[in-house]
């Protein structure tokens, strides 16, 4: 693999590894988000997606099975979004933008783990 990529999977792997190992560490408000929105077991849930983002952001940083890994953080990051960046419920500005920024930049990861699946081996 090239450095050029390595570089580009650890710098998108970072975010995931951070931001999933908080969610599992300290869940916080995301458990209301995803109780209201009427997922069950809003706990477990959260914890799940924070270890799948950890171990799929770690796998692709390390270069093992990456596609693999681009997969798993897509089906990690996909529920996130629409749950947890809903802006098109916000009816304060404030709050809109700040969702649709989140979103957007869950937009451009989701875009990266796209490419991810697209590399040639």
């Amino acid at each position: 693999m090239s450095m050029i990529r390595s570089a580009g999977h650890i710098l998108l792997s970072s975010i995931f590894i951070a931001r999933g190992a908080d969610s599992f560490l300290k869940p916080g408000g995301r458990v209301t988000v995803v109780a209201n929105a009427g997922i069950p077991a809003p706990e477990q849930a959260v914890a799940l997606n924070g270890v799948a983002m950890v171990v799929g952001g770690t796998a692709l940083a390390l270069g093992f099975a990456p596609k693999l890994a681009a997969l798993i953080l897509l089906g990690a990051l996909v529920p996130t979004t629409l749950v947890g960046h809903a802006f098109w419920k916000e009816e304060d500005q404030a709050k809109l933008q700040l969702q649709l920024t989140q979103f957007y930049k869950n937009a451009g990861l989701i875009g990266g783990l796209l490419l991810v699946l697209t590399e040639k081996d």
